[in-house]
């Protein structure tokens, strides 16, 4: 173990493990510094200042997030000195910056606006330069908007999209004071190689980067008496609507969603959940098919190892990227497309309600499903299967708007018909849940028993490494499935895009001999996907996959061939997986970008 070093922190002695930085520091010790540049998930920048402090014998100010501790250091958070110097730093950001908040989409929850109210900004010394600056708004992309007047120049997007998703949509242009953040030959970022993944919103500090949002347009449906509006709600949205609505992190509210819903005069209140357990059996069906015809039939045309579809931003990574492996792509749609189209077709046929009469809205916990909702594929109902979505943020936003006390909301139960879903289709919201829940469906389809893991929790699929493993070995298998037998079924998963591009890029040297691959865009999945709550950060999300876990094992169905409305939507509509009528509805083919 590492010698312990001593230090103090505004006069009080401090032991701690070397290596720590001054940040890190005052934050064991309760002190909070403030920062705007620094994020846990990003590299160290300490370009914003803000959490300057003093260092006795230093001349100058040390930014905290960026210097680490040395033995015998004597450090000030508080000092006048600093005071001042954050001060100033706060008021020169402000001198930049559009700051009319009232107006403002992220007013209430920007950093900047918290950190000019705690220093008491209630004068301008400097001169206003936002009137000078000929700052842009780009509102073209269907799920992102970037306003330029808000910028405060942190990187943090920046950061985010190279480093955490290795992207690299948003650049650093220009010195000095015409510097700005960018695209590539400042396109609108509808026009570049984003994945509307929406990192970069959920790591900004200020409005410079929102969801393009649908909420005025979802009211008028809902008061339009010829309108039929139905919505679905994502697993992952469960887990972190409490967050804006005053709770903690990692709590369920799954019953009191359904509830605020129901308030908010929606007609039918349904779960994605439903269309994730039968994403999981049409998926299901089409990597056992793909195994026998690679595996016995010698069909050198089948594609392995086969990807998962249900990440939008993911799904536009490679086709820009990866173009010439889309055909390792599961034709499936997403759970949220294949329920917009069954909208519009079965449950319209089984509420005698005509197609274009319904409003399809969903609730997701990603920016990327406003863009996928868009995409020309997504018409196969004859209609637009999902006419708008809206985050997690968003529906905090109706719900408060309808003045609805959340916390005294008696729990609610989803409607029926694509209502009903199982603990598999909730873990979708964390990375590994589909792996997992496909892994209990297809085991036991194979063999005719339940996966050899206890209480059906695969663990070797969970955790938070960006990349992980697992082999899955099939012995005695059902007559139908004997070619499989002694076959140890080889997983992968990863999430964020950093980590996609290395298991990838493994794919396309040859050198990964995986079977199936899960593939998120966000880290952590769903449960950190560019609509959740703000902040997100590795601790809140560990919370929310907690408690998706959590209702996993709450619930009395766990498999998703268990659910007994998936039964009957075949029985009833489908007929068959991988048929024809599934075929058309809820399988799809992708399309091949530039990469620039």
């Amino acid at each position: 173990m590492s010698k312990k070093i001593s230090i103090t922190i505004n006069g009080f002695p401090v032991e701690l493990a070397p290596g720590k930085t001054i940040l890190e520091a005052a934050e064991e010790q309760g002190i909070t510094i403030p920062t705007l540049c620094h994020h846990k998930d990003l590299c160290v920048a300490g370009n914003c200042r803000v959490c300057v402090v003093e260092v006795v014998g230093q001349n100058r100010l040390s930014a905290a997030c960026a210097t680490p501790c040395e033995e015998g250091m004597e450090i000030l958070t508080n000092s006048l000195k600093v005071r001042n110097s954050r001060k100033q730093i706060i008021e020169l950001l402000l001198a930049e910056h559009n700051a009319d908040c009232t107006k403002c989409y992220r007013n209430g929850n920007c950093e900047l606006q918290t950190l000019a109210s705690e220093y008491k900004i209630m004068t301008q010394d400097f001169l206003e330069l936002v009137p000078l600056k000929q700052y842009s708004i780009d509102a073209y992309s269907p799920s992102i908007m970037k306003d330029d007047s808000k910028c405060i120049r942190c990187q943090r997007c920046v950061r985010t999209c190279a480093g955490l998703q290795g992207v690299n949509a948003l650049t650093v242009a220009h010195k000095g004071d015409k510097m700005k953040i960018t695209t590539f030959f400042e396109k609108a970022m509808r026009d570049v190689v984003c994945t509307n993944c929406g990192q970069c919103v959920n790591h900004c500090p200020t409005g410079a980067l929102v969801e393009k949002n649908y909420i005025e347009e979802v009211w008028e449906a809902i008061a339009n008496p010829n309108k039929h509006v139905v919505v679905q709600t994502a697993p992952a949205v469960r887990v972190g609507l409490g967050e804006e609505l005053g709770l903690k992190p990692g709590k369920s509210v799954t019953g009191k969603m359904v509830a605020a819903l129901k308030r908010l005069g929606f007609d039918s209140v349904l779960d994605t959940d439903f269309t994730a357990d039968l994403t999981i059996i049409e998926e299901g069906t089409e990597l056992l098919t793909r195994l026998k015809k690679a595996l016995v039939d010698k069909d050198e045309t089948v594609k392995l190892p086969m990807a998962t579809s249900c990440s939008p931003g993911w799904i536009k990574y490679i086709e820009h990227m990866f173009p010439e492996h889309l055909q390792n792509l599961s034709t499936c749609k997403s759970p949220q497309q294949m329920f917009g189209a069954l909208v519009k077709t079965y449950y319209a046929n089984a509420r005698n309600i005509k197609p274009e009469d319904i409003v399809s809205v969903s609730i997701m916990p990603c920016t990327a499903k406003k863009y996928e909702a868009f995409r020309p594929e997504m018409h196969d109902s004859g209609y637009r299967d999902v006419d708008y979505v809206l985050t997690t943020r968003e529906l905090a936003i109706l719900i408060k708007q309808a003045g609805l006390d959340f916390n005294k909301l008696e729990p609610a139960k989803y409607d029926r018909l694509m209502g009903e879903s199982s603990g598999a289709a909730v873990i979708f919201g964390a990375t590994g849940g589909v792996m997992e829940a496909a892994l209990r469906t297809a085991y036991e389809i194979v063999t005719g028993r339940e996966v050899p893991f206890e209480n059906l929790n695969i663990t070797p699929v969970r955790g938070i490494d960006g990349i992980r493993e697992a082999t899955i070995k099939i012995e005695n298998p059902v007559k139908e499935w004997a070619f499989l037998d002694g076959v140890e079924l080889k997983c992968a998963i990863a999430h964020g895009l950093i980590n996609a591009k290395a298991v990838m890029e493994a794919v396309r040297t040859g050198t990964a001999d995986y079977h199936f691959i899960e593939f998120m865009a966000c880290p952590g999945g769903c449960l950190g996907g560019g609509g959740q709550p703000i902040p997100t950060n590795p601790e809140i999300r560990q919370k929310r996959a907690e408690a998706i876990y959590a209702e996993d094992e709450g619930l009395p169905l766990r498999k998703s061939h268990d659910n007994p409305e998936i039964k009957k939507l075949y029985k009833d509509f489908l007929k068959e997986p991988l048929g024809e009528v599934s075929h058309h509805l809820l399988h799809t083919k992708y399309t091949r970008r530039e990469r620039y």
